[in-house]
């Protein structure tokens, strides 16, 4: 279940568009990791700025792809960990507190990050 180039690129476009903060993607195919292959995580303001992000990322997914892939849902209706969930790319958009909180960048720390002009 690899993501494609093109599944990442539309991620990170769709977040940008909704101006999400210290936008990270972690390449987790190196670690071995058996649920995915990617973490996207980035920062919303609001709760109602995590669900706008939430909502562009399928909205574009589904304009690009033709359709939506079969995707897991979290968080949505508080806004302060949205978790979204692709199968190949799982998309973490967080409040600040609870980025500062959970910390998955260190975290993950041990995965590789991949350049916003590469994903």
């Amino acid at each position: 279940m690899e993501a494609t180039p093109q599944r990442l690129a539309t991620i990170v476009a769709a977040l940008q568009a909704k101006k999400a903060a210290d936008l990270v993607v972690l390449d987790l195919q190196a670690l071995a990791y058996p649920l995915c292959d990617y973490f996207v995580i980035a920062t919303a303001e609001s709760d109602r700025q995590a669900q706008a992000m939430a909502d562009a990322i399928l909205e574009e997914i589904k304009k690009q792809e033709g359709r939506l892939p079969t995707y897991h849902l979290e968080g949505y209706e508080y806004g302060h960990w949205v978790l979204l969930d692709l199968g190949d790319v799982v998309v973490h958009i967080l409040q600040p507190e609870a980025r500062s909180y959970y910390r998955l960048d260190e975290l993950w720390g041990d995965a590789r990050i991949l350049p916003q002009s590469h994903a």
